[in-house]
């Protein structure tokens, strides 16, 4: 109900609008993209941001040692030239010379040593597994470091590439943490030039970008990010002319929108699994019904999750029966146990745990209310009596955190990098290690097996140990993948812009035509 009223809503307005807007035209003639989102930026800070809208902008804004090529996947050298292993856990790189930073400062050797041991040491970090490889940083030369691994790590040089931006040691040190945090500079080929509370952000091209960057030189001077509340405000921003690119745009919408003058709207498949995880591990209460494996696997047949995929998603999307990506290293779809639709099972189940009238169970999402409005019906004609805390994305990462939520709806998009090591911890890393708040199932032994995934040089030691925890994970069904998430995007068509796979627009890649 709620989904075909909003969808309504939607229609209305689209038709309103569109009398409105017109040819209505990009900001093309001020060289300036103006986007819109309704996806919160916590923090510009990347270290402090878990989030795919800050993800997204510190691509933009950052450059680390190395660079994926979003074509090949191909590991090319960004801030750094050159790298080798020394030793199975010794990688050094040799620095490019006359980088500068945004603030005019020369980048050296003490600012990758000051980046990788200052993050290592921040408690604060959001993600603390993407770090949780390295032992630290050595300065060699100016030009020339050390980076010295934990254990032996077969996918550093992708976390390298993806989620270990360089900061400048001498500004953060001098502005301090807190306002750097406010306005971060980096040296990446747009700079940050205003930050206004948590809803506009300025970025402008840089231009003393170095040349050889494999980034290439911005063809768009200026950059304007502006967020707001809810998918239906951003797409109306579209509608009205007031902006240029926006994305998660409702399904329902695409072809809409597509219809309006000047304007493209599109579908792309990213590396992002939509799941429903559940308090196993009793934080919320050792009476939560989450703890019994039958009721969590009762919730696993009780959903239709193929339907969802095909008639929500409305193409493009797939169910994985892993918690993990289907392409990334180490995710064996082989292992799993499977959970086909099944309502009868589920009730039988529900029954066997102790529940043959069902229960009441509080959801925390930040889904779009049709996804919400679906797994409630799928669950209510089983006997579970769900309600559903539509939250913003923080919001519901938050109560995860402090083990206030029975249930949540969400999602994970692996930072992009396609190996398991950057699905599997996030949720399953045990209490107190990296992602301690994170993991709300808290099994010792599926800890030891994820964490072996990582820990070997042989990729069929690897694969051995992510198939035995992949298989132990879904046997006691923790956490259910529900479907991967097909991007939906609006732009002008003025503007050149090209979806990647990888879930990562890179707008220094985009030009006016």
């Amino acid at each position: 109900m709620r989904s075909m009223a909003m969808l309504k809503q939607l229609t209305l307005a689209t038709t309103m609008l569109a009398s409105l807007a017109g040819p209505a035209l990009a900001q093309k003639s001020a060289d300036t993209l103006r986007i819109v989102d309704w996806n919160q930026i916590v923090n510009v800070n990347p270290y402090y941001n878990q989030l795919r809208a800050g993800i997204v902008l510190h691509h933009q804004a950052f450059d680390g040692l190395l660079y994926r090529d979003p074509e090949t996947f191909q590991i090319k050298g960004a801030l750094a030239s050159e790298w080798k292993y020394t030793d199975p856990t010794t990688l050094e790189f040799k620095l490019r010379h006359g980088v500068k930073f945004h603030d005019g400062s020369p980048f050296t050797a003490d600012d990758v040593v000051y980046t990788i041991n200052s993050v290592l040491a921040d408690k604060q970090v959001s993600v603390p597994s993407n770090y949780s490889y390295l032992e630290g940083a050595t300065k060699i030369d100016d030009f020339t470091v050390q980076v010295k691994l934990k254990r032996v790590f077969p996918a550093a040089l992708e976390y390298l590439a993806m989620v270990t931006p360089i900061m400048p040691k001498a500004y953060r040190e001098r502005v301090g943490s807190d306002a750097y945090d406010k306005l971060p500079v980096g040296a990446g080929p747009y700079k940050i030039t205003k930050v206004d509370g948590v809803n506009e952000i300025d970025m402008e091209r840089f231009e003393d970008y170095y040349k050889d960057s494999p980034k290439g030189r911005p063809a768009i001077k200026y950059i304007h990010w502006h967020e707001v509340v809810d998918a239906t405000t951003a797409q109306n921003e579209m509608i009205g002319g007031k902006a240029d690119w926006t994305w998660n745009i409702i399904p329902d919408m695409v072809e809409k929108m597509s219809l309006l003058p000047g304007m493209t709207a599109l579908r792309a498949e990213s590396m992002r699994v939509n799941i429903f995880n559940f308090d196993a591990a009793g934080r919320t209460g050792a009476d939560n019904p989450m703890t019994k494996q039958k009721v969590r696997q009762a919730i696993s047949y009780a959903i239709d999750r193929e339907s969802m995929a095909k008639n929500l998603m409305q193409g493009g999307s797939r169910v994985p029966n892993t918690p993990c990506y289907p392409t990334q290293f180490g995710c064996d779809a082989d292992a799993a146990v499977k959970y086909p639709y099944d309502p009868a099972k589920a009730k039988a189940l529900l029954a066997e745990a102790g529940y043959p009238n069902g229960f009441d169970l509080e959801i925390n999402s930040y889904f779009l209310p049709q996804f919400e409005g679906a797994i409630q019906n799928y669950l209510k004609a089983v006997g579970i009596n769900a309600k559903i805390n539509h939250l913003q994305v923080q919001a519901v990462i938050q109560k995860i955190q402090e083990g206030k939520s029975q249930a949540d709806l969400g999602n994970w998009g692996s930072f992009s990098i396609n190996d398991a090591s950057a699905f599997l911890p996030q949720y399953f890393s045990g209490a107190g290690e990296g992602f301690s708040t994170n993991d709300e199932a808290h099994d010792a032994e599926l800890t030891k097996l994820v964490k072996a995934g990582s820990a070997s040089t042989d990729p069929q030691e690897r694969k051995k140990a992510y198939s035995a925890a992949i298989k132990l994970e879904t046997e006691q069904a923790y956490l259910l993948p529900l479907y991967t998430s097909v991007v939906t995007y609006a732009h002008r068509k003025e503007l050149d812009f090209k979806a990647w796979p990888d879930e990562l627009p890179r707008f220094y890649l985009s030009s006016w035509k």
